[in-house]
């Protein structure tokens, strides 16, 4: 039976509205949350951009709902030895119910530091190393390490959880998912793609989780949603490899510009139909992902919440 989950995006709101959110998608009956990790929006319109550990923390005093961030980069912004003590630390706070999702990142975040931006290929090298790094801190031992991206000189995490928490990895082409299947302990992913859920299966991932994620926008006509997601989001509709590479909400909101409505129309659910919701579900699930993760766009969360709870939710138990 597939899980769904809500997503709750940093790039749109205020840390204390995300927490209220969570508070009210579980009580529309969401049994699972993601969060965003960022450092700028993707845009300036967007918004906001808090601290995701912050966040994570007040979460785990405002609801019971399992969190998984989607997804933290681990390789440049910030160091793999503080991502460890960051997602221990949400682990003990959550109880276990932690997940921490890493992936390859976006220049938007990790080239805020001066450093150069690699390539693909290099940055799920850094990504296998950092990954490693976080397991071994992950066992409360102490760790040394001089790798060939990172050193680490006699560090050892304090706070733990009862268990270490689950690495899943994020992956968008063959090699990303292959290296999700070897190294992860699960698999993230925002595209309804079966081929990228074999490629993990077949990569180590068999007998794994699989998470994925997408947007809509409830609104009251279907023509309101999509002005709303357009303004907002057109951004995810941007060809090949330019949303890991363009540096700042600036770009963005330039090379947005260029997508038209019909292409956010045939991505995002928009309106009251709550068979589009349904139809997107059923992409997913039919792709082979085990969890489901929702995001509202824009500001009208609660009425989003009130549509969920009496014509989706009822639809997809059926």
């Amino acid at each position: 039976m597939t899980t769904l989950g809500y997503f709750l995006s940093c790039e749109e709101f205020h840390p204390n509205e995300l927490v209220r959110q969570a508070v009210r998608a579980e009580a529309a009956g969401f049994q699972r949350l993601w969060i965003s990790d960022h450092f700028h929006p993707w845009t300036d319109r967007q918004g906001h951009s808090p601290f995701v550990w912050s966040v994570i923390g007040a979460l785990s005093q405002a609801c019971s709902l399992p969190v998984t961030t989607a997804v933290t980069c681990p390789i440049m912004r910030i160091h793999p030895a503080v991502v460890a003590q960051a997602a221990a630390t949400s682990a003990a706070q959550l109880e276990g119910r932690f997940a921490l999702g890493v992936g390859t990142g976006e220049a938007l975040n990790e080239h805020i530091t001066g450093q150069h931006w690699p390539t693909s290929a290099v940055r799920r090298d850094m990504l296998e190393e950092a990954v490693a790094v976080i397991k071994d801190l992950f066992t409360g031992e102490q760790v040394n390490h001089r790798g060939r991206y990172y050193t680490v000189e006699n560090a050892r995490l304090y706070t733990l959880p009862a268990e270490p928490a689950p690495i899943y990895i994020s992956g968008y082409g063959p090699a990303a998912a292959q290296l999700a299947g070897r190294i992860g302990d699960g698999f993230v992913c925002t595209m309804p793609s079966a081929e990228l859920v074999t490629e993990f299966r077949g990569g180590g991932g068999a007998g794994k989780p699989t998470q994925a994620g997408f947007k809509v926008c409830y609104a009251g006509s279907k023509d309101d949603g999509l002005r709303t997601a357009h303004e907002l989001w057109s951004t995810e509709q941007l060809p090949g490899e330019l949303g890991q590479i363009l540096p700042t909400p600036t770009h963005f909101e330039q090379a947005s510009s260029l997508v038209p409505a019909s292409a956010v129309e045939q991505a995002v659910p928009c309106g009251p139909d709550a068979k589009l919701y349904l139809d997107r579900i059923r992409d997913f699930t039919e792709a082979g992902f085990d969890e489901v993760y929702v995001q509202q766009i824009g500001p009208d969360q609660d009425r989003f919440f009130d549509f969920w709870e009496s014509e989706v939710a009822p639809e997809f138990a059926a």
